[in-house]
């Protein structure tokens, strides 16, 4: 939902919030991951849920036990590890900045890229 409201942004010229919205469906799906690891009826450990309260997407990544499988892919697939070395440092400060609407096109692309995205990758993992 947040990838497709980005998108309506950066067609609309609002190129930072486009930016920001997009980066934040990363933070949204990297979570999905981590909730995916917590069973039904489980007390879940204290620790990994405090972790998942970042908006840091390594921090989310490792989190989510994704960290090890991530850099076996970025090595076995280039346009994957240029696509997450645009997105990974997204932080939700982001809000603050401004982009342009090339900054806004190239974070929208390297999340839902159809073959080396970064959304299809952790897609992939939940």
């Amino acid at each position: 939902m947040r990838i497709r409201e980005a998108r309506a942004l950066l067609d609309d010229g609002h190129f930072s919030g486009a930016y920001y919205l997009a980066g934040y469906s990363l933070e949204c799906a990297l979570k999905a991951c981590i909730a995916k690891g917590i069973q039904r009826y489980d007390f879940p450990d204290k620790n990994k849920i405090n972790e998942s309260y970042v908006h840091d997407p390594l921090k989310l990544v490792k989190t989510a036990n994704l960290e090890s499988v991530l850099n076996t892919a970025t090595a076995a697939d280039q346009q994957l590890a240029t696509r997450w070395a645009l997105v990974k440092n997204w932080s939700e400060q982001s809000r603050y900045k401004t982009y342009s609407q090339a900054d806004a096109t190239a974070m929208i692309e390297a999340l839902t890229n159809v073959r080396h995205g970064v959304l299809r990758w952790i897609r992939q993992h939940w």
